[in-house]
């Protein structure tokens, strides 16, 4: 009887992205490292801006997506690109208030910037991999 053992595993290499995904990756990982700096710069009392609350969850929805943008270039994951789309969805939600009356044109048009930037992140993100023809 003789017992045999594994060598080395190889590391798991999952799905390889194309330069769509990549690029998604790259500008989610951008947005990501803006929302950390949400805390940096409160809205003043009696000012127009987003609460407290919201500038703490969007520095941990930045937080989620850089580490996730990570993870998912480095093990080319899906689900961690699943998590950093999600991440930035939810970021995106946040936001949107902003659309209301009573808040100042340069605040709007910089939401409206954003939430543009965010969907196209998403999209290229998730964007299915082409698979060679054989």
């Amino acid at each position: 009887m003789s017992t045999t053992t594994a060598g080395p595993r190889a590391p798991h290499i999952g799905v390889p992205f194309s330069t769509a995904n990549k690029v998604g990756l790259v500008l989610a990982g951008l947005l990501g490292v803006l929302d950390l700096g949400a805390l940096l710069n409160p809205t003043a009392p009696g000012e127009v801006g987003p609460p407290l609350g919201i500038l703490v969850l969007d520095t941990l929805l930045g937080g989620v997506t850089v580490v996730a943008v990570v993870l998912a270039w480095r093990r080319r994951s899906r689900g961690m690109v699943r998590l950093a789309a999600g991440a930035r969805i939810l970021s995106m939600i946040s936001a949107l208030p902003a659309f209301f009356a009573g808040v100042p044109d340069a605040l709007v048009a910089l939401v409206a910037a954003f939430t543009v930037v965010t969907v196209a992140t998403v999209v290229l993100m998730l964007l299915p991999a082409r698979r060679a023809e054989v």
